[in-house]
C-alpha cells in the first residue's frame, strides 16, 4: 500500500472516535497508534520517530494545542492535524500559530482526512 511504513498517532479522549478513526486509517495503510488523551501519549517512552499526529482539541486537562505545546518543549515536533467540533476563528489562529499543518472539523470525511495526512507527512 501507498501508506504502509508511516505512522498515525490519534489522540482522543472520546473511544467512539478513535475507534472509528483507527478502522478508516488502518484500511488506508497506515500504522494506528491510539491514545485516550494527552497524558497517555506525552507518558509513552516509545513515541514513533516521525508521525502524523492527530489531536482532538477539546479534552478535559490539556486540550490538544497545549499538548502540542508541551510537546515543542520537548524538542519533539509531530506533523500535527487538529480535529474539533467547532472551529472558530480563534482556534484556527491559534492552530496556524501552533505550527498545526491542518484544522479540520468533525464530522470528518476519511478522503478529507486521509489526504491531509498525506499532506502533513510530505511536509514534515
Amino acid at each position: 500500500m501507498v501508506n504502509a511504513g508511516a505512522v498515525v498517532c490519534v489522540v482522543d479522549d472520546d473511544a467512539a472516535v478513535r475507534n472509528a478513526l483507527k478502522f478508516a486509517l488502518e484500511i488506508e495503510g497506515w500504522e494506528v497508534r491510539v491514545y485516550d488523551g494527552p497524558q497517555m501519549l506525552l507518558d509513552d517512552a516509545d513515541l514513533p520517530v516521525r508521525p502524523c499526529l492527530i489531536v482532538d482539541y477539546h479534552m478535559p486537562g490539556l486540550d490538544g494545542l497545549q499538548m502540542l505545546e508541551v510537546l515543542r518543549s520537548r524538542g519533539i515536533r509531530f506533523a500535527s492535524i487538529v480535529i474539533t467540533a467547532r472551529a472558530t476563528r480563534e482556534l484556527r489562529c491559534r492552530a496556524e500559530k501552533a505550527g498545526v499543518h491542518c484544522l479540520l472539523e468533525k464530522p470528518l470525511s476519511d478522503d478529507v482526512l486521509a489526504e491531509t495526512i498525506r499532506s502533513a507527512l510530505a511536509a514534515g
